[in-house]
């Protein structure tokens, strides 16, 4: 089992310079660093979704970073979680890719990505728990209420 890094960091749906923000909403987020590569980027050429932590209302952020640390189940997908969601409100009515998310040990499992209940080619991917857990609440603010 390979054991991937992971951090966070803040990032922007769109670049500065870029044509399609214009009407659009330039969601700020706190994007997901696998190996070294944006999980946003590697999404978002097939789904226009962006990732949840890091923006919204301080009790949208925590109940995240509660899913994400497996202290609380999600109310109706259980250990599944929106991991990306609509850039406009974040709402999960609005579509969103889902991962599940196990532990054992010190170790955290994200797999089995799913839009809706179509199966992704994403992952598996293998974290240790403290570097997990600290880029996780690193997330909290990071983009403010938009």
């Amino acid at each position: 089992m390979k054991i991937s890094t992971i951090e966070t960091r803040l990032s922007t749906r769109y670049e500065e310079h870029d044509p399609e923000q214009d009407g659009n909403k330039n969601t700020k987020f706190a994007d997901i660093i696998i190996d070294g590569r944006s999980f946003y980027q590697r999404m978002k050429k097939n789904h226009d979704l962006v990732p949840c932590l890091g923006w919204g209302s301080d009790d949208y952020q925590k109940l995240l970073l509660d899913y994400f640390l497996l202290r609380t189940p999600h109310e109706f997908m259980y250990d599944r979680y929106p991991i990306l969601v609509c850039p406009w409100c974040g709402d999960e009515e609005c579509g969103y890719i889902s991962v599940k998310i196990d532990r054992k040990d010190d170790i955290v499992i994200w797999k089995d990505f799913m839009l809706d209940d179509q199966k992704l080619q994403v992952g598996p991917f293998c974290f240790e728990w403290e570097r997990y857990e600290q880029a996780i609440l690193n997330t909290f603010g990071m983009a403010g209420i938009q």
